[in-house]
């Protein structure tokens, strides 16, 4: 489905910051609010780093885009949603890759206690090290 159709089926307005934005999220990774909108600044010219926060925001709220924070790393966003999908994160340099579902059907993992809860998403992240730092002698 187009950028156009997808803000529009989730109840949002099309901008241009908005279709940067996911146009941005769609080439793939985990992308910090400072990197995209500076790819962003590359497509569509002027735009601030708060407007990609409010746009990132609204994106997050519609489904359309997902917020990761790894513990003691910066926050990141990433166009791959709904999946129930977990992380890798290296501990030497930051990156992040995806790791599908280990138990097939969400929410991945049964907890040993659900306190009452009706659990429907598992957030699980896994670290190491990258190959490339597995490399670096100084490691």
């Amino acid at each position: 489905m187009p950028a156009e159709e997808e803000l529009r089926s989730r109840g949002l307005r099309v901008t241009r910051p908005r279709l940067a934005v996911l146009d941005v999220l769609a080439q793939g990774g985990h992308l910090g609010a400072d990197e995209i909108a500076q790819r962003v600044r590359d497509r569509i010219g002027s735009v601030s780093t708060q407007a990609v926060y409010d746009v990132l925001h609204a994106l997050t709220q519609a489904g359309l885009a997902r917020r990761i924070e790894p513990a003691g790393g910066s926050t990141r966003y990433e166009a791959r949603t709904g999946d129930n999908h977990h992380h890798v994160v290296c501990r030497g340099c930051g990156v992040v890759g995806d790791v599908d579902c280990a138990v097939g059907a969400a929410p991945c993992l049964e907890p040993s206690a659900r306190h009452g809860f009706v659990i429907d998403e598992a957030e699980v992240t896994f670290w190491g090290l990258c190959p490339s730092c597995q490399q670096d002698p100084a490691r």
